[in-house]
């Protein structure tokens, strides 16, 4: 929001300089941005008319200019400005005169022609960025008069940064509010006197969309002169908040925005048809907008139209078709009151950020339509002539924002603030910010102005009376208490364990956007139940991730672009999905992922240089099986999803439930994705990863071990987890470990049939084993392998 600090203080009283009220709005929430002074150093420089003007007898670009200055004769100036011409007004900077840029201005010769003084633009001047011509001043602009004193300067244009539960603020009369409570002094609204109607011409209006628009008003003007100039005071007021100056009646609507906060709009009413609807626009509607783009609308756009055609996006652009020209005689004025919801992100979708969007987005008083036309139709009818119809109005009064009272306790305003502020001083603060005020026994009871929107509950009455008070005088106290870490449950993992077993084994954390293209998804078919976002920060971050696998093999694949020969990443977060229920209320599930890349072990003398494989990759997945304690709880099993290479993928179980998957990504995704080399990742569930048995002290057996060897030959679909399972519940307790010590698979064989070697650790806790004991438990092991595994044991 810019705004100019002459026109803030001709609408409140400041009782401080420039620099004193600039800090006062920061430290009240208003942060100043920037700042800009305008016309410091103008002293000599004057208001000039050219009496005579006559090309340079020396050059072709210059110009003899005779300047009447108030003076008894006219000054000779050689001028090279395109527009300088006969009967033109224009700042003149008299001999001595020390520009803004330092420059100081001396009697000269040009080309063989004295010059006595220059004529300026006004960038020279310091006031605006336009150097294209001499500065332009009206032709009632009384010569000789010191352009400082005549153009209101010095002056500052300053900008400020507002938070969005402050739009109340995108208005000089918004921020002279809160300036008067601060400084308390007083407020001088704008007058809105009702204009007295001269015609009975008048535009019906209807609400088709009540909730959307509850009210809308207009007013129809006859008789303009839609070429009159803007007044200079206006214009200078616009241009320094950052508004270009067009026309008459554009710069009315303009000014009435920045001065009141109610975006309007001006159509030629000899371009409409009909009564005004406010409807939600139809399926393929069309509508040419202002800056010239065409626009295909759907049933969530809000548009006014007439009986024949759209006329404008409503709370964002007017339409083409019956803008104002210089050509127009009769004027249709509109201000609305749009709620935020129906605005909010339609401008976006459009590729459009306009300022009436950017104010109904956050919210407009609904109050201030009437008295926006009321001082929209004064300027009109003071600067253009015409006569004035009656106003118009629409409302749905139900559907106009409520106005509920607010509690606010004098316990807890000073137990939140730390400090005691005196009632009265609350009572002062609270009416200066326009708040009806009724006292309390415990307080007071605060009813919030139509134009804020923010007040709502206690906490939000607190941080008024604070920020006008001063945050400067609340003192700085340390906090005092007792704090009380988070109690984690001894049967869970918490995701820290996770992470430091993962770093342990040399992978590096990466953290992942949560949002992710769609097509990236479609391309590992894990598309199915994504949620996609209403708003998305760009068309490339659509989707919510339903896996972490998509974006960290994309953070693998940018790491190998960059020289990275092995790379080892792993991520814990959310994924999201939409649920099963009929109202597919999204779902989301804390997930770990790994993938890795490149060799096994980094590069040193002391190992031989081997890839990374499947069965590296399950060993760190089982080192983080063996927080939990229950290592035999978990089961491989082949296969998984279709983005796993078939031949080398697991699915991974505990106790029935599934955890998740390990494995080498598919080699037709490998290609999709440019990738080089094979790809080992997993992912696992944390909420069935993360449950452990507590760990359990037991004795050391003070009696020794017994080891049988078994090798045998078995099916290759049998994996090794069903062959450890079998034995352990054959053979019982005393089984202490399993070692598998071999494998083999050859042609000697036969194919499909592999061959291995394991032994197995028995010991007792109360006893020693005999010989008996160690022979009975391998016969129940070779019982139970030849008929759960089909095994048979080799010579």
């Amino acid at each position: 929001m810019k705004f100019s600090e002459n026109w803030l203080r001709e609408l409140v009283d400041v009782p401080a300089d420039r620099d004193a009220l600039l800090h006062r709005l920061t430290m009240a929430g208003l942060e100043v941005e920037g700042v800009e002074a305008l016309g410091t150093a103008l002293e000599g420089v004057v208001v000039g008319e050219i009496v005579a003007c006559v090309p340079h007898p020396n050059a072709d670009k210059l110009r003899v200019c005779e300047v009447a200055y108030g003076g008894p004769e006219p000054l000779a100036i050689v001028c090279g400005a395109p527009n300088a011409r006969s009967g033109l007004k224009a700042p003149l900077a008299m001999i001595g005169t020390t520009m803004p840029n330092g420059i100081q201005i001396k009697r000269a010769a040009l080309r063989g022609v004295e010059s006595n003084g220059m004529l300026c633009s006004a960038k020279e001047l310091g006031i605006d960025a336009d150097a294209s011509g001499l500065m332009e001043l009206p032709g009632d602009a009384p010569v000789g008069t010191p352009l400082a004193r005549y153009l209101g300067l010095p002056d500052a244009s300053v900008e400020i940064k507002l938070t969005p539960n402050r739009p109340d603020c995108l208005s000089v009369l918004g921020l002279a509010r809160d300036v008067s409570a601060l400084f308390g002094t007083a407020l001088r609204v704008p007058a809105d006197t009702p204009v007295e109607n001269a015609t009975n011409a008048t535009r019906a209006a209807t609400l088709d969309a009540g909730a959307d628009c509850p009210r809308y008003c207009g007013r129809v003007i006859a008789g303009i002169d839609a070429a009159a100039k803007t007044p200079l005071w206006m214009a200078e007021r616009l241009r320094r908040s950052g508004i270009r100056p067009v026309s008459a009646l554009v710069d009315v609507t303009q000014y009435v925005m920045l001065e009141l906060g109610q975006p309007m709009h001006a159509y030629d009413d000899a371009r409409l048809d009909g009564p005004i609807s406010v409807r939600r626009a139809r399926a393929n509607e069309r509508v040419k907008l202002l800056d010239g783009s065409e626009h295909e609308l759907d049933g969530t756009f809000l548009v006014i139209a007439d009986r024949t055609a759209v006329h404008g996006l409503a709370g964002i652009m007017g339409g083409l078709d019956s803008r104002v020209t210089d050509a127009t005689t009769t004027v249709f004025l509109e201000a609305a009151h749009f709620s935020p919801g129906a605005i909010m992100g339609r401008a976006r979708r459009l590729g459009l950020h306009t300022d009436a969007s950017h104010r109904f987005e956050r919210g407009v008083d609904p109050d201030l339509p009437r008295r926006a036309i009321e001082r929209a139709t004064a300027l009109v009818l003071a600067i253009a002539g015409g006569t004035a119809g009656p106003l118009t109005e629409a409302v749905h009064a139900s559907e106009l924002p409520p106005r509920a009272p607010v509690r606010l306790r004098r316990d807890r305003l000073a137990r939140l603030l730390g400090i005691d502020v005196a009632d009265h001083e609350v009572e002062r603060i609270l009416r200066a910010l326009g708040l009806q005020v009724e006292t309390t026994a415990d307080g007071w009871r605060a009813t919030p102005p139509s134009h804020r929107f923010d007040i709502q509950i206690e906490e939000d009455l607190i941080e008024e009376v604070v920020r006008v008070h001063g945050y400067e005088r609340v003192p700085s106290r340390p906090p005092r208490g007792e704090l009380l870490g988070p109690v984690l449950p001894e049967a869970r993992l918490d995701a820290s364990r996770l992470r430091a077993q993962l770093a342990a084994r040399d992978y590096v954390e990466a953290i992942c956007y949560a949002f992710v293209p769609h097509e990236l998804l479609r391309t590992w078919g894990l598309d199915a139940g994504a949620i996609a976002l209403a708003n998305p920060l760009s068309a490339d971050l659509g989707v919510m991730r339903t896996s972490l696998l998509p974006g960290l093999v994309a953070a693998l694949a940018a790491n190998r672009r960059r020289q990275q020969s092995r790379v080892r990443l792993f991520e814990v977060g959310r994924v999201f999905a939409s649920g099963a229920g009929p109202d597919r209320s999204p779902i989301e599930f804390e997930r770990i992922a790994g993938v890795a890349c490149g060799r096994a072990v980094a590069e040193s003398w002391a190992s031989e240089a081997r890839a990374v494989d499947f069965f590296d990759v399950k060993g760190d997945a089982e080192s983080l099986f063996a927080l939990t304690n229950t290592t035999h709880a978990f089961s491989f099993a082949p296969g998984g999803p279709a983005w796993l290479h078939p031949g080398q993928a697991a699915e991974v179980r505990r106790d029935g439930a599934v955890v998740g998957w390990l494995g080498a990504l598919h080699p037709d995704l490998v290609s999709r994705l440019d990738l080089e080399d094979d790809v080992f990742v997993f992912e696992f569930d944390v909420a069935v990863l993360s449950r452990r048995d507590l760990p359990r002290a037991e004795a050391v057996s003070r009696f020794p071990s017994v080891r049988r060897d078994l090798s045998f030959e078995l099916p290759e679909a049998v994996p090794y987890a069903t062959v450890e399972a079998a034995i352990r519940d054959a053979v019982g307790e005393t089984l202490a470990r399993v070692v598998l010590f071999d494998r083999y698979a050859g042609p000697n064989l036969g194919s499909g049939v592999k061959s291995l070697a394991i032994g197995l650790i028995l010991q007792d806790r109360y006893r020693t084993l005999t010989d008996q004991d160690a022979d009975r438990c391998t016969a129940l092991a070779v019982a139970a392998l030849e008929s759960v595994c089909k095994a048979k044991l080799r010579g």
